[in-house]
């Protein structure tokens, strides 16, 4: 789900299920025969999607994925045979809320129509489950920490490759309509109108490629169809090949159905998930953290479309009212409260009267959820139908792939894939093969005719396609995972982790904490197995698998920015900095972790002495490895001081927490000396290898480190940096360090901080930093 500057947003789960349970996967649970793999929407949800690709008439699908029909069929009047291409992508579309996968709580039959004759990919997984950095890695073909936008709230590089930009240099005209949540302007598009960020449900304003803004009367999924059909009929050149993505807001929060939906799916009408009140036990203690509970993030007007005060803030959230409301035209609110109103009056009733507790309200909250979330698959299905008949109508179908996605699923874990390939895909057979939303781009690419970058990380689809979709030996067997978010209103932390045909494994930045699920034995996912000794050799071969997909995927977490703001301290101490850097006025600035945060105390007489008389920013923060410091770099404008000189000590808690590769911590140094050298570069750096750590020599952090400092050594560095190793100024000669000055034989005591200084003071003179 998207976040926007303006509200929070969702991924809304019961009470007791938060981040372990999707609300529609539970939902489904009650209602079906079959269950299936569970895991939160955010938390390492590797959503599994629905794709179909067709040969010959219009393809198929499902959700989070991709559904197409694709054909070679010479129907143009000229040689271009090339396929067109349509992209219908969704937002938090959950995939018990498609008919033709299996739902029991509604109906999509237009979107039936493209998974009536296709094969079902059983395990297909999105890379990054949240809006902008799951489109970003569906444009790119690569994992979030490669195409940069890795959390809602980045800014997606255009320039960089996209499958539209290289079928619009290959000749395909190219047009975008709808939702783009990326922050940058669209590329590789030659026309385009998107909702500003998020975008409302009813009279939407758009940004068009013209630079121009406009607002339009009616209902988003509605206009955002008018366009795309508009595009079709009257500006689409007919003697080339196409690509055009139709981008919905829905079936996104804050859920605000049409008119015409109203009343479709009535209170009482959707069973509760059976695991409404999972208590969250046999699993990490983080996911009660999490702000994403029906029974405690509900909003009094935004999500239960609630009028005037909260009047019970003991059951709902207050603060945020229906943006929706307030921008209906008279008509539009009239029908609006003729059927919610009576429904609202009550309920506020029946609590009023003590009639309804705490369980009550929260069944009616989620009723109401249900109402309003299926209302917008209703409208989507609309749209998505009225395209289809366009498509046949127009002959376009037999040479169209289509494509049917959404950025990710809704509390959901399992999403899979519908292909439809005529007389080389029997229709309704499978595929267990592991695939990814970067999977998207590849696949697109090679149906064009148009080379693949090298770079580009997903495979494409093809291979699976043409053979019933058995794997070839060389496809993969494991799935890569990634989630950045942390501090976001969801309140996630930072994961990663790796999916098998069986096994789910994933790791906490925070507390570098796993989880390991049996999905075979335990497919909702309640119980983590990862201190089990019966699953210990499962474990250990899962790590292995885990470090060496990372591996295989260029992953190095010392190089991709990461804040910790879920840490309230932390977050403190972030924005004192940022406070302190609009001042101005910090002439010298630290950059480190505890050691450097220690100046402030026990170091703080030291610092005085040597250097109380400039004026300096302490951006030294305890725990903090280089991902961090690299985060705050780009979150705090230190640059705009001007500082003259910067002493960066950073690495320790890159191998002090998970003995982290020299390698990679050292790319983590070398990318923040970058980073400075690059915002000021006048300013001069005073790199200082990392102390050393524990009471011998043969300690394996020592060791780490003064590999880390052997490396940093061997660099050259420009006249910018100067490098200072002072592992011979603090360790003695049989190898042991002076408790007296590293008690801990990390942190330094008062008298460590007057060595450290010591050591500083000469080339801060030289620079007249300090007198």
């Amino acid at each position: 789900m998207a976040g926007t500057s303006h509200r929070p947003e969702f991924y809304l789960i019961n009470e007791r299920e938060a981040v372990m349970q999707s609300m529609q996967t539970t939902l489904a649970a009650k209602t079906r025969s079959e269950s299936k793999s569970l895991w939160p929407n955010r938390l390492a949800a590797f959503r599994r999607r629905l794709i179909a690709i067709g040969l010959c008439c219009l393809g198929l699908c499902c959700i989070g994925g991709l559904s197409a029909t694709l054909v070679w069929a010479n129907d143009r009047s000229n040689s271009d045979t090339r396929p067109n291409i349509v992209i219908i992508f969704s937002d938090d579309h959950a995939v018990q809320a498609i008919s033709a996968y299996g739902s029991k709580i509604n109906q999509t039959p237009n979107i039936d129509r493209l998974a009536k004759e296709g094969m079902l990919f059983e395990q297909s997984f999105c890379t990054n489950s949240v809006c902008g950095p799951s489109r970003a890695c569906l444009l790119t073909g690569k994992h979030s920490h490669l195409n940069g936008f890795r959390r809602n709230g980045d800014r997606f590089d255009g320039k960089q490759f996209t499958f539209p930009q290289a079928l619009q240099a290959a000749g395909y005209q190219t047009a975008l309509f709808g939702k783009w949540h990326l922050a940058s302007t669209p590329t590789g598009f030659d026309e385009w109108r998107v909702l500003p960020d998020q975008g409302n449900y009813y009279n939407p304003e758009f940004l068009l490629s013209d630079g121009t803004k406009r607002k339009f009367e009616g209902y988003c999924t509605d206009l955002i169809a008018d366009q795309t059909l508009e595009w079709l009929q009257s500006r689409r050149d007919s003697q080339k090949p196409f690509l055009l993505m139709t981008q919905h807001k829905a079936p996104h929060r804050n859920w605000s159905p049409p008119v015409r939906h109203f009343g479709r799916y009535p209170l009482g009408s959707v069973p509760e998930p059976t695991t409404f009140r999972d208590d969250y036990s046999g699993r990490s203690s983080l996911l009660k953290q999490s702000e994403m509970s029906i029974a405690r993030h509900f909003y009094w007007g935004h999500d239960l479309k609630l009028h005037g005060d909260n009047l019970f803030p003991e059951h709902f959230l207050s603060g945020l009212n229906n943006g929706e409301y307030n921008r209906m035209t008279e008509a539009q609110r009239q029908a609006w409260d003729a059927f919610y109103e009576p429904e609202n009056v009550r309920m506020i009733q029946a609590v009023k009267d003590g009639v309804w507790g705490a369980a009550e309200v929260l069944t009616w909250k989620f009723q109401r959820y249900m109402h309003d979330y299926l209302g917008t698959v209703a409208a989507l299905d609309d749209a998505v139908g009225r395209l289809l008949d366009f498509l046949d109508s127009s002959g376009l179908a037999k040479n169209t792939l289509v494509i049917y996605s959404s950025d990710q699923g809704f509390y959901l874990g399992e999403h899979g894939w519908i292909v439809r390939f005529p007389e080389v895909v029997a229709a309704g057979t499978r595929s267990a093969a592991l695939v990814q939303n970067i999977d998207y781009a590849p696949t697109l690419l090679e149906a064009a005719g148009v080379e693949v970058p090298t770079d580009v990380q997903g495979n494409s689809l093809m291979p699976l396609l043409k053979n019933g979709g058995v794997a070839p030996a060389d496809w993969r067997q494991v799935i890569y995972y990634q989630y950045h978010e942390n501090d976001s209103v969801h309140e996630v932390p930072v994961h990663d982790g790796i999916r098998t045909d069986r096994f789910k494994l994933m790791k906490f930045a925070r507390n570098q904490e796993w989880q390991l699920f049996d999905l075979e034995k335990d497919p909702q996912e309640l119980t983590s197995v990862h201190e089990n000794p019966q699953y210990a050799e499962v474990f250990a071969a899962m790590k292995n698998q885990y470090q060496q997909v990372k591996q295989d995927n260029e992953v190095n977490s010392a190089i991709i920015p990461t804040t910790r703001g879920d840490e309230e301290w932390w977050k403190q101490r972030q924005t004192k900095a940022i406070e302190v850097a609009k001042e101005k006025k910090a002439k010298l600035i630290f950059i480190g972790d505890s050691i450097t945060q220690g100046w402030e105390q026990p170091g703080k007489d030291v610092f005085q002495k040597y250097f109380g008389g400039v004026p300096t920013l302490n951006m030294g923060f305890s725990g903090d490895r280089t991902e961090h410091v690299l985060y705050r770099l780009e979150h705090t404008p230190w640059a705009e001081c001007q500082p003259a000189a910067a002493v960066v000590m950073i690495g320790t808690n890159n191998t002090g927490h998970s003995m982290q590769p020299a390698e990679q911590t050292l790319a983590g140094i070398e990318l923040i000396i970058e980073k400075l050298t690059k915002q000021a570069p006048k300013m001069k750096i005073l790199l200082v290898g990392i102390l050393p750590r524990g009471e011998k020599a043969d300690s394996p952090h020592r060791q780490l480190n003064q590999k880390i400092n052997q490396m940093l050594a061997k660099k050259t560095w420009s006249e910018q940096v100067k490098l200072i190793d002072l592992d011979s100024i603090f360790i003695r000669d049989d190898g042991t360090i002076d408790k007296a000055i590293m008690p801990d034989f990390l942190h330094l005591s008062p008298a460590g901080y007057e060595i450290w200084a010591e050591q500083l003071a000469p080339h801060l003179r030289e620079w007249k930093v300090i007198e």
